[in-house]
C-alpha cells in the first residue's frame, strides 16, 4: 500500500497545475480555428527561427552574468550560466518550479556559497523581474483603448515589488539587528538551531541590495536582458502584424511574464501559449497566428534550455533519475543539500 500512496501524492501534487495548464488550453482553443492555425505554421520562416534561436542563446548569456554579479565575485560565470541553464531546463520538466531549487543546489555546492544563500539571490533575481514586466504593462498601457482593467493589477505588482525590495533592503543592512531580535525571541532547540544558520545564509544573500554600485549594476543588466528579450517579441509580432510599433513587443513581453508567473504545469505548458495569445488579441492580432508562434517560440525555449541544461547536468556528473527523485519532491532533505560534497 505505501506504494500506492506514494503515486496518489504525486499525482495530487502535479494536479494543479495541470488543471490550469488545462484550462488555459481550452480557453486558447476555443478561440482558434484549426486551418488558421495550420496556416498560420506556414508562415514561420527557418530564419526566423534561426534569429530567434541566435537571440535567445544571447539572452541566456546576459541572464547568466546578472545572477553573477548578484552572487558576488566568487562565483565564476561559468558556475553561473549552467546553473541557470539547469534551472531553466528543470523548471520545464519538474512542477512547482523545482528548478530554481535545483540550481540553488548546484551552485551552492560548487561555489561553497551553500543552497540557503544562492536561494535568496533568486528570489531578488525573480523579483526584477516582476518589476520590468510590471512597468512595461504600466508604460505601454496608455497607447491602449479599454485596457484600464489591468492598469492597477500591473500597479499593484509593481508596488508589492519594490515594497518588498525595500523590505529586503532593511534586512541587509541590519543584518545583525535583525538575527539578535530573532534569538531573542525564539527558544533556543533543535529546530531553532536548524533553521537561524539557514535565515542567516538567506540574508546574506540580499547583501546585493545594500551595496549600490553591485544593485545599479545588476539593475542596468536585467534591462539589457529585457530588450533582448523584447526583440524576440518585436520579430515575432512583425511577423503576426506587420508595421507593429516597437512599443507592442514590451507589452506582450510584459504580460507574458505576469502570465507564465501563475501556478501551472511544467514549463508553463498552456498558460504561456494563453498569455501570448491573449497579448495579441488584445493588439488586435490573429489568434491563429498568435497561437502558431507562441508554440514555436515556446519549443524553442525549451530546446534551448534541453541543450545547456542536460550539458549542465552532465557536467555535474548526476544521473537525471537522481535529479527526478531528489527535486521532484516536496519533501527535499535539506541536510543533504547543505552536506553534499563539492563536484571538482
Amino acid at each position: 500500500m505505501p506504494g500506492k500512496k506514494s503515486t496518489w501524492k504525486q499525482i495530487l501534487r502535479w494536479l494543479p497545475g495541470v488543471l490550469i495548464s488545462a484550462i488555459a488550453f481550452y480557453a486558447v482553443l476555443k478561440f482558434i480555428n484549426i486551418d488558421d492555425l495550420k496556416n498560420a505554421f506556414h508562415t514561420v520562416k527557418l530564419g526566423f527561427i534561426l534569429i530567434v534561436f541566435g537571440i535567445s542563446v544571447l539572452g541566456l548569456v546576459i541572464r547568466a552574468k546578472v545572477w553573477q554579479v548578484i552572487l558576488g565575485k566568487d562565483v565564476t560565470f561559468k558556475q553561473s550560466f549552467f546553473g541557470v541553464s539547469e534551472g531553466y531546463f528543470l523548471n520545464n520538466v519538474l512542477p512547482f518550479r523545482a528548478g530554481e531549487l535545483a540550481r540553488s543546489f548546484f551552485v551552492g555546492r560548487s561555489s561553497g556559497k551553500g543552497t540557503f544563500y544562492v536561494l535568496s539571490t533568486i528570489i531578488i533575481e525573480r523579483a526584477f523581474d516582476l518589476a520590468f514586466a510590471a512597468a512595461f504593462v504600466v508604460m505601454t498601457l496608455p497607447y491602449l483603448l479599454g485596457m484600464d482593467w489591468i492598469k492597477p493589477i500591473a500597479m499593484i505588482v509593481l508596488i508589492l515589488v519594490f515594497a518588498a525590495l525595500f523590505i529586503l533592503f532593511l534586512v541587509a543592512r541590519n543584518k545583525e539587528k535583525v538575527l539578535g531580535w530573532m534569538n531573542k525571541i525564539t527558544k533556543p532547540n533543535k529546530i531553532v538551531q536548524f533553521i537561524l544558520p539557514r535565515i542567516e545564509s538567506i540574508i546574506e544573500g540580499f547583501s546585493l541590495l545594500a551595496k549600490p554600485s553591485q544593485f545599479l549594476l545588476c539593475l542596468f543588466l536585467v534591462g539589457v536582458n529585457w530588450v533582448v528579450w523584447t526583440s524576440i517579441h518585436c520579430l515575432a509580432i512583425e511577423a503576426i502584424i506587420p508595421g507593429a510599433p516597437i512599443w507592442w513587443g514590451a507589452f506582450v513581453s510584459g504580460v507574458m511574464a505576469l502570465g507564465v508567473a501563475i501556478p501551472s504545469a511544467p514549463s508553463a505548458l498552456g498558460v504561456y501559449e494563453a498569455s501570448y495569445v491573449a497579448a495579441i488579441a488584445i493588439l488586435g492580432g490573429q489568434t491563429g497566428m498568435a497561437l502558431a508562434y507562441a508554440i514555436v517560440l515556446h519549443l524553442i525555449n525549451f530546446a534551448l534550455a534541453a541543450i545547456f541544461g542536460i550539458w549542465g547536468l552532465i557536467r555535474e556528473g548526476l544521473g537525471f533519475s537522481k535529479i527526478l527523485s531528489t527535486f521532484g519532491s516536496t519533501e527535499v532533505n535539506t541536510d543533504s543539500i547543505d552536506n553534499e560534497k563539492e563536484v571538482v
